[in-house]
């Protein structure tokens, strides 16, 4: 009798752990509550590959959503969701006041930068890499009042330079034109539309210099300059020439380590932002951008961006918050 009990008692717990286990299993995964439903997501390209990146991750956990994530430019990412045409929108600049007023919230969700980019077979490219960009000169650049790159330089060049720019909305062309002191609609360039198509353009262009986010300037998997491209080191002090410390821009990881120390300027470099109109209340949705600023922030490193404080991230998650 007595061994009876000890089997049933056993019987019992053995019963309680394998009916517990599988629950914890379903709340790992993100299936338990039945959390479904769909999620559009459109705007900068910028922001787009880490938005696939955390896309990929979140349905991992939540089978039952459905994602829609398109690119097009910052412009369009808020034009889109102030619309209620998506439930999110990525945009890569600073929101405006007049976009806050219409109801859009942003949530500051990793950082980025924007870096002026060249061809690799830049027949001055070692005076480049040597010299650097000082502002004022990317300032006159983009105001096409330097045709040649020994104008730019100071040497006695005479190759031509074909400046490029962006034809969409967006919060890359936005920053940099920040940096220069100017809007987006003062830079005067050949425009290209979004973030690939700029990179192609100066790739396919010996003499050309554009500008472009870190994930479209280098290649994620080997953290170096995608082929074709070279990156023009910022003369951040303007004396000349690119010191030792401003030299940190042969690698993605390099270049982001500098963000972080703030060797970087910002702008170019600058916050990017998911925006949704006013406060959300779809359960996916906050569901998603509380991975985002949880969880998600782990990817941001080898994607080709930058987390965000501990701090910072506390600060967007309560305004998740209902």
């Amino acid at each position: 009798m007595k061994k009876k009990s000890l089997f049933l008692a056993a019987a019992v717990l053995l019963l309680a752990a394998c009916s517990s286990n599988p629950k914890k299993k379903v709340a790992a995964s993100g299936a338990a509550g039945g959390l479904s439903g769909e999620v559009q997501i459109s705007g900068a390209f910028a922001l787009y590959p880490m938005a696939v990146r955390w896309v990929e991750e979140f349905k991992k956990l939540h089978p039952d959503v459905r994602f829609d994530v398109s690119g097009g430019g910052a412009g369009k990412g808020m034009t889109d969701v102030l619309a209620g045409v998506v439930d999110i929108g990525m945009v890569s600049r600073e929101l405006y006041p007049e976009e806050v007023a219409k109801g859009a919230l942003g949530f500051a969700t990793v950082k980025d930068a924007v870096i002026p980019t060249i061809n690799v077979a830049n027949p001055d490219l070692e005076a480049l890499l040597r010299i650097g960009l000082k502002r004022d000169v990317a300032k006159q650049l983009w105001d096409e009042k330097i045709k040649t790159w020994g104008e730019a330089l100071g040497t006695g060049s005479k190759t031509p330079v074909h400046v490029f720019t962006r034809s969409d909305a967006c919060g890359a062309a936005e920053t940099f034109a920040a940096w220069l002191g100017v809007k987006q609609e003062n830079l005067k360039a050949t425009a290209v539309f979004g973030d690939p198509g700029l990179a192609d353009a100066v790739r396919k262009d010996r003499v050309g210099i554009g500008y472009n986010n870190i994930s479209y300037a280098y290649d994620q998997s080997s953290k170096k300059p995608f082929e074709g491209l070279a990156i023009i080191p910022l003369d951040v002090n303007g004396n000349g020439q690119v010191d030792p410390e401003e030299r940190f821009y042969e690698t993605s990881e390099a270049l982001i380590a500098a963000i972080n120390d703030g060797k970087y300027p910002s702008p170019p470099a600058r916050d990017l932002y998911l925006v949704t109109n006013g406060k959300p209340t779809k359960p996916e949705v906050i569901a998603f951008l509380k991975y985002v600023l949880a969880e998600g922030q782990q990817y941001a490193g080898e994607t080709g961006y930058i987390g965000l404080s501990k701090e910072k991230l506390e600060s967007e998650i309560n305004k998740v918050e209902p």
